[in-house]
């Protein structure tokens, strides 16, 4: 909804690298052109976007809308810093572009000290669109979800909403409403936060042990996944994945992420399903996978040689 309401083919929207596999799918369905901002370990590089939104309006560009995950992001597992989720309102406020703020990970979080304001709570002029669900927080075949935005913008997606699918399902909503009244969602959110840190634990020390040297990963402060990247550039993740799948392993490969057509070197691994041990193997079979691939050990790929900042 928010492709059909916001974008006309041709038009800019700024995305980060990498971003939500489904978000690209459901913008590229409107045609835009699609220009991408990398993220490090602390979110989005907004210095980036700032020297982008100058390029753009140089070009004599409008950008339509900045789509973030600012919490928890997936894949990559960050979390943007609060100057950097000011600066991003500044910037959207000095060049007039709208924020789409896509928030499904933000109540798991496993490291205190991270910063989980909602840039809707710091929106000002009505800029952010906020995005919530209870797939992750409920139950991930209750396709709930819940946008906040002005009033321009909740009457457009109404419409459009309408025109889709004429109608929330009433007994969805009428689980989803007794969940909340009767504390299910907060008791579940607690026990998975719990079972969640403790496999991505499982996963980063699995990491550790048995990928190659020089691969590198952010750390992931919450949300559900680890993106590693690994230590060669002329690795190709996809044609790895049929060879990692007859071993019993499977992972997304990281380019489906990559608005710019990058992240071939890289992966997005998930912790939430598998059962610890599970993890550990799995891990160790990717590892191996890895080493017997890369014949000469490199320099780590990190973000700035990643993307030549």
């Amino acid at each position: 909804m928010i492709s059909r309401v916001f974008i006309d083919e041709g038009n800019v929207i700024i995305v980060e690298l990498p971003t939500y596999l489904a978000a690209l799918n459901a913008f590229t369905i409107s045609y835009p052109q699609i220009v991408g901002i990398p993220v490090d370990e602390n979110g989005m590089r907004t210095d980036i976007l700032e020297k982008e939104l100058k390029r753009l309006q140089a070009e004599g560009k409008k950008v339509k809308f900045i789509y973030t995950i600012p919490v928890a992001h997936n894949p990559a597992g960050v979390t943007l810093s609060l100057d950097r989720k000011k600066h991003l309102l500044e910037l959207a406020s000095r060049y007039d572009v709208a924020v789409i703020e896509d928030d499904p990970y933000s109540y798991f979080i496993y490291e205190s000290g991270v910063d989980v304001t909602p840039l809707k709570t710091l929106d000002t002029e009505g800029r952010v669109t906020y995005l919530g669900t209870l797939s992750k927080i409920l139950s991930p075949g209750l396709r709930l979800g819940w946008v906040l935005g002005n009033h321009h913008v909740i009457d457009a997606l109404e419409r459009a909403k309408q025109t889709a699918d004429l109608h929330t399902s009433t007994l969805t909503q009428f689980i989803a409403l007794e969940s909340i009244r009767r504390g299910v969602v907060d008791k579940t959110i607690e026990k998975a936060k719990q079972i969640y840190k403790m496999k991505r634990d499982v996963m980063l020390d699995a990491l550790s042990d048995s990928m190659p040297e020089n691969t590198w990963w952010p750390r992931p402060v919450g949300g559900l996944f680890v993106m590693i990247f690994l230590p060669s550039l002329d690795i190709d993740t996809k044609k790895l994945l049929p060879e990692a799948i007859a071993r019993g392993v499977a992972y997304v490969p990281g380019a489906s992420f990559f608005a710019n057509g990058g992240g071939w070197n890289s992966m997005r691994l998930n912790f939430s399903f598998p059962p610890p041990d599970k993890i550990a193997e799995g891990i160790k079979i990717i590892g191996d996978l890895a080493k017997e691939r890369i014949k000469s050990p490199s320099e780590p790929i990190t973000p700035e040689k990643f993307y030549n900042f």
